[in-house]
C-alpha cells in the first residue's frame, strides 16, 4: 500500500477521534471524507475499519476517566459501615453485600446499571431495524436533514436554556428515571446524521442536567453503546485479515485515540465557558455543503 493510502488512514483516524465526541455527526463527516479522499479497501473491511477506529476512540474515555468508571477497590478501602441496612438472610446475597462493602464503590455501580438503563431503547429498536435503517437511510439526504435539524436545535435549546438553572449537576443526582430519559434521546441518533453524542447532550440538558455533566454522561454512555455495535459489525463482517489490513486498523485506531483524547479534554474546557451554539451553526453549514455537493454531483451524473 502506497503512502497516499497511509495518509487516507490517518486522516480517517483523525477525523474519527474529532467528529465522535464532538455533537456534529461522525457519520456525517465519514461520508464526506470518504467522498473526497476513498480509501482503496473492500467495501466489508471498510465496515470493519470504521468500527475498529470507534473502538480506539472509546478507549479514550476509558483512559481519562478511568477512575471515575472502575468500582472497584482494594480492602484496605472497605466502609466501616455497611451500605446495607440490614444483612440478608440468604447466603448469596449476603456474601454479595459483603462483597460489595468490601471491594466496591456502590455509587460507581449504580451509575453503571443506570448506563445500562439508557442503553435499552437503543438496543432494542436500534437491533431490529438496524439492517432497514442502513439500508433506507443512510443516505446523504437524510445525513444533511439531520445535520440542519439538529443544528438549529442546539441553537434554539441553548437559547431557551438561557433561562434556567441546571437541576441535575453531579452523577449520582441523575435518577432512574432520567437515565431511561437519556436512553430516549439515544434513541433519535440510529437515524444517521444525527450525532449520538448530540442527541445525549440536548436530552441532558433538556431534562435539567448542566453541559458538563451531560456531555460526561454522554462519554460514559458511549462505551456500551459503541462496545457492542462494535462487536456486532465485527460478528458481522468476520474476523479474517491481511497483514495489512491488521497494520490499517491499528494505525487508525491508535489516531483516532489519541485525537479523542485531544477532542474530548477540549470539549469540556470549552463548554466550561460556552454554550452548543457554535456546534449547531457548523451543523447547518455542513448540511447545506452535503446537500449542495451531493446535489450538484447527481445532476452531472
Amino acid at each position: 500500500m502506497n503512502i497516499v493510502e497511509w495518509l487516507k488512514v490517518l486522516l480517517l483516524g483523525i477525523v474519527e477521534g474529532i467528529t465522535e465526541w464532538l455533537p456534529i455527526s461522525s457519520t456525517g463527516h465519514m461520508i464526506l471524507v470518504d467522498e473526497l479522499v476513498t480509501l482503496h479497501v473492500s467495501n466489508d473491511f471498510k465496515n470493519v475499519f470504521e468500527v475498529v477506529i470507534q473502538l480506539g476512540a472509546i478507549l479514550a474515555v476509558v483512559v481519562i476517566y478511568f477512575w471515575d468508571l472502575w468500582p472497584f477497590h482494594t480492602k484496605v478501602k472497605a466502609k466501616q459501615k455497611s451500605y446495607f441496612a440490614n444483612p440478608s438472610d440468604v447466603k448469596a446475597l449476603l456474601a454479595i453485600q459483603n462483597f460489595v462493602d468490601h471491594y466496591c464503590y456502590l455509587d460507581k455501580i449504580i451509575m453503571w446499571f443506570k448506563i445500562l438503563v439508557s442503553c435499552l431503547p437503543a438496543a432494542v429498536i436500534g437491533l431490529a431495524f438496524n439492517d432497514w435503517i442502513e439500508e433506507h437511510l443512510m443516505n446523504y439526504v437524510i445525513v444533511a436533514l439531520m445535520l440542519i435539524i439538529y443544528g438549529v436545535l442546539f441553537i434554539l435549546i441553548e437559547n431557551y436554556n438561557k433561562k434556567r438553572t441546571p437541576t441535575i449537576t453531579k452523577m449520582k443526582e441523575i435518577s432512574w428515571k432520567t437515565a431511561l430519559y437519556i436512553g430516549i434521546f439515544q434513541l433519535l441518533s440510529i437515524v444517521p446524521g444525527t450525532s449520538r453524542s448530540g442527541a445525549t447532550i440536548i436530552g441532558g440538558i433538556l431534562l435539567g442536567a448542566s453541559r458538563e455533566l451531560a456531555a460526561e454522561y454522554t462519554f460514559f454512555l458511549a462505551i456500551p453503546v459503541m462496545f457492542g455495535a462494535s462487536l456486532l459489525k465485527l460478528l458481522k463482517h468476520g474476523l479474517a485479515f491481511t497483514g495489512t489490513e491488521v497494520a490499517i486498523m491499528i494505525v487508525g485506531m491508535a489516531v483516532a485515540f489519541l485525537v479523542s483524547i485531544l477532542a474530548i479534554k477540549f470539549l469540556m474546557q470549552y463548554i466550561r465557558k460556552h454554550d452548543f451554539k457554535v456546534f449547531g451553526w457548523y451543523r447547518i453549514v455542513l448540511g447545506v455543503i452535503v446537500l449542495v455537493y451531493f446535489g450538484v454531483k447527481t445532476v452531472i451524473a
